[in-house]
């Protein structure tokens, strides 16, 4: 079971970040579970589970072409909480005595940065893959 070290009790839902990179790399879960071998309802009921088997875990990153550490480790929840004690804890809307000592646009620049980054290595990841199927097509020509 994989838990933060800024969070303790916290626990990171892989499936559900199996779902999400799924998503963002257009993948549908017909596409994956014939990949895996595994029925569209597998792939359902593999992204409402908590934990997943390493070696499970391991296939479906080759696959997705993103570590395994993104999927045990991603955890949009504490994503938020992190921004969100960046306002501290007198500042809230409706609040006159708020102070304001930092800058939530450098925040949430970061984490923008930070999804930006592994966007931009997938993209680069299709792209090559891509090339090496187009190289592949003309051999066989």
């Amino acid at each position: 079971m994989t838990t933060h070290t800024a969070m303790p009790n916290h626990k990171v839902h892989e499936g559900r970040n199996i779902k999400r990179f799924r998503e963002m790399l257009g993948i549908k879960q017909d596409a994956l579970a014939f990949d895996l071998n595994m029925s569209q309802q597998a792939i359902s009921l593999l992204e409402q589970k908590e934990t997943i088997d390493t070696p499970l875990l391991q296939k479906i990153s080759a696959l997705l072409k993103i570590p395994v550490e993104a999927i045990q480790n991603f955890d949009e929840e504490q994503a938020v909480n992190i921004i969100a004690n960046t306002f501290g804890d007198n500042a809230c809307v409706g609040n006159p005595s708020s102070t304001f000592n930092f800058n939530p646009v450098d925040a949430v620049l970061k984490l923008h940065e930070e999804k930006m980054a592994l966007y931009e290595r997938m993209l680069k990841e299709k792209d090559e893959m891509m090339a090496r199927l187009e190289q592949l097509i003309e051999n066989k020509k």
